[in-house]
């Protein structure tokens, strides 16, 4: 197993060179790919009374996803051992990744006296470059955008793909999250060719539903529930989705099938609802 960490970071604009695979057009898409997006409040259930990372495994073990965006990721921490029996000796992210997603990336947001947590990507194919942005405006609430370059099946042709993927998770001040979508379609505009496959997921906390228009036009992201079913999802509290919190959008692919995660086991596995979305690229 591989792991990509902030140590060993690679710059991701040195992995998105022209490549032929860039340029296919979605209607020549030949790659299908599942990917899901989930806030994991740090792997405990809603009010923290118990610890299920186990069950949040088997859980994303099942939907048999390709890529995982995962958000509140505990990197590290100190106390949990001694106080959860069932603690895994390794990070969040490497118990939850096993031996079904290789490769995985973590962005550290948020430090503590006893650890850190933050976003993380698994991915069953090769994490070419990753690189975590600290989009943190002000006071003690730390954000980041975990951008990761992936290389994914070849088209018909053989040539290989490069996808790039932004886990998010954005901040609970409305002036706070403006700033942050700004900073990620700089992001975008900066470091991502306009015709390369692009896949933005995770926690926006965007309750308003400001972000849709947003990002369409200063990035040219579509929200995939948006498109397909007139709103974004409602996803929290998972127990009764109300807000619609949680988002996946995307640019130069194509949406085929899409399934918000609310019911057992998922309602028992976070405070949040998952988002499962097919793509072909």
């Amino acid at each position: 197993m591989t792991a990509a960490t902030l140590q060993n970071a690679v710059d991701p604009r040195q992995a998105s060179a022209a490549s032929p695979a860039l340029a296919m057009p979605p209607a020549a898409a030949t790659c299908a790919l599942k990917m899901l997006t989930l806030n994991t409040h740090k792997g405990f259930t809603s009010f923290n009374r118990r610890m299920v990372l186990h069950e949040l495994r088997e859980a994303v073990r099942g939907v048999s996803a390709d890529v995982v965006f995962l958000q509140e990721v505990i990197g590290a921490h100190t106390a949990h051992p001694v106080r959860y029996p069932r603690w895994p000796e390794v990070s969040q992210y490497e118990f939850l990744a096993d031996s079904i997603w290789p490769a995985f990336a973590y962005g550290r947001n948020a430090s503590y006296p006893e650890g850190h947590h933050g976003n993380a990507l698994l991915s069953k194919f090769p994490i070419v470059a990753h690189q975590n942005h600290d989009v943190s405006v002000a006071g003690p609430e730390r954000r980041g955008l975990l951008h990761c370059v992936l290389e994914v099946p070849g088209d018909k042709a053989g040539h290989p793909r490069r996808l790039h993927a932004i886990c998010v998770h954005l901040g609970l001040a409305g002036s706070h999250r403006r700033k942050q979508m700004d900073m990620l379609c700089d992001l975008i505009s900066r470091e991502i060719p306009d015709d390369a496959p692009l896949v933005v997921a995770g926690d926006f906390n965007d309750w308003r539903v400001h972000a849709n228009r947003r990002l369409r036009e200063r990035a040219g992201l579509t929200e995939v529930f948006n498109e397909s079913r007139g709103a974004s999802a409602r996803t929290f509290p998972v127990r009764w989705p109300v807000l619609r919190l949680d988002r996946i959008y995307v640019r130069n692919v194509v949406v085929r099938h899409l399934a918000v995660l609310s019911l057992r086991p998922w309602s028992h596995l976070s405070d949040h609802a998952g988002l499962l979305a097919e793509v072909a690229l």
